[in-house]
């Protein structure tokens, strides 16, 4: 393949060891055994202030939003592993979303360039028995709200402090086909569409 689909890899959690992030390192396997370059992401890497307006006005985008900018317009597909926060959105991911909507200079002011003709999977874990469920609702509206395209395949796997083994791995090998699954899918779906 000439040019690899280019897919982001990144969960909405700073925990150190985050099922989420395990999760999405997963999906990103998938995506690579389908041929496509997957770049996973950390959010603790680029640590970015809380969403504010003044703050923009004064000092302009934060240089970690700019980062982050740039690796999104890089990409075509995100896999987004999502923990759920009182059955919504985490904040860091809310946050991330918010500042990555602001446009930079020469850019359109309602633009949204890092999320138009973008193509996205969810998925979530959650030690709770919905598995983080509730909150992919709320990801996939916003999401899709702001020019994403997100498919419908996703997953929710409850009670992680049990799934997952030391390598972060899932210990059910259909569960981890099924991840796997998410981010081949997402490969596939880009070749069509790019």
């Amino acid at each position: 393949m000439t040019n690899p689909q280019k897919i982001l890899a990144f969960a909405g959690s700073a925990r150190e060891k985050s099922f989420n992030k395990m999760l999405v390192k997963i999906a990103a396997e998938g995506a690579k055994s389908a041929g496509a370059e997957a770049t996973y992401l950390d959010l603790r890497d680029l640590p970015m202030p809380l969403f504010d307006e003044d703050l923009e006005a004064r000092e302009g985008l934060p240089e970690n939003v700019l980062k982050f900018k740039q690796l999104m317009k890089a990409h075509q597909g995100l896999l987004i592993a999502s923990p759920e926060y009182n059955s919504s959105i985490s904040p860091l991911l809310k946050n991330a979303i918010d500042w990555a909507s602001r446009p930079e200079p020469g850019e359109p002011p309602l633009g949204l360039i890092c999320f138009r003709d973008k193509v996205a999977v969810l998925m979530s874990t959650s030690p709770g028995g919905l598995g983080g469920l509730r909150g992919l609702v709320h990801v996939r509206s916003i999401l899709s709200n702001i020019g994403v395209l997100v498919l419908p395949d996703q997953k929710a796997i409850p009670n992680a402090y049990q799934v997952f083994d030391e390598e972060g791995n899932l210990k059910d090998e259909k569960q981890q086909e099924a991840v796997k699954q998410l981010g081949s899918k997402l490969a596939t779906v880009l070749g069509k569409l790019i």
